[in-house]
């Protein structure tokens, strides 16, 4: 089969479940012959022997199957840098950058800051920090030892010596330090939503937070108040929709100044907040 033939076959079993349907075929096949996009372009006549069809086809039925992109080719881009992924870590998403983003703006260029990132996954959130403040002091922490071993794998291959990631539960690994500011992207889908079901490969435990999705956001309230220094910043994404929930948890734990922030689609998705006074 020719290349151009492939892709065209691929796109039409693809429509049905993927807004991107060429660029997945075309990113497919190049894994599967081992060449880049412009070869597509290059050489359509070329043609796929049988081994490279079967390789092809298999890569193809993963992504029919609702497999994310990310985890059939290995990787994702997050903050202009190539990470690694698997099925112990969550996609990276683009409205995850908003953290990035919201800590960076409160972090000096020339901080050496105590930075702490909870529920690290792949690394993306304290890797993508880390290189934009190389005086700071990264901590990530994560439940997961398969999510631990991506993301000191993504660290290494980032070269960032700034970065240090520990096993446990939120922030247990770190009792008794203290940081400047604290980031979270945590579990916060409901154990109901119809919205699993298309997120069936990617880790329940860093999906799922109870029956309204709130539990971890709770635990995090709390939890971050005995090592945030004062006047440090706790910074948590959340669902486009529990923008008041989160707010009401914060004023709860008595934290102020607390505003939430728009991702690129225009939702309520990161909610920060002040500990002052202690």
């Amino acid at each position: 089969m020719r290349l151009d033939a492939a892709v065209a076959d691929a796109v039409k079993r693809l429509s049905h479940i993927s807004d991107s349907a060429r660029l997945d075929a075309d990113i497919l096949l190049c894994q599967t012959i081992d060449m880049p996009r412009s070869y597509l372009f290059a050489h359509p006549e070329d043609e796929l022997d049988e081994l490279a069809l079967s390789r092809f086809e298999h890569l193809l039925q993963r992504r029919i199957d609702g497999e994310p992109m990310a985890y059939i080719i290995g990787s994702r881009e997050f903050w202009s840098r190539e990470l690694l992924v698997s099925p112990a870590t969550l996609v990276p998403r683009p409205e995850t950058e908003l953290l990035v983003e919201l800590a960076l703006q409160e972090i000096p260029d020339d901080a050496q800051w105590q930075i702490l990132d909870l529920g690290t996954g792949s690394g993306a959130i304290a890797i993508s920090i880390a290189g934009e403040r190389p005086l700071c002091n990264i901590t990530a922490t994560d439940i997961s030892a398969e999510a631990l071993a991506i993301a000191r794998e993504n660290v290494r291959h980032a070269n960032l010596a700034n970065v240090t990631c520990l096993q446990g539960e939120w922030t247990a690994p770190v009792a008794g330090r203290s940081f400047h500011v604290i980031v979270a992207n945590p579990p916060y889908v409901r154990s109901g939503d119809e919205a699993l079901a298309l997120l069936r490969h990617e880790p329940r435990i860093a999906l799922v937070a109870g029956e309204d999705g709130l539990d971890d956001l709770r635990i995090l309230a709390i939890e971050s108040i005995p090592i945030l220094s004062t006047d440090g910043w706790l910074m948590l994404e959340h669902g486009a929709d529990q923008q008041s929930d989160v707010a009401s948890i914060l004023m709860a734990a008595s934290w102020t100044e607390i505003a939430c922030h728009n991702d690129i689609a225009g939702n309520p998705r990161v909610t920060v907040a002040r500990r002052s006074g202690k």
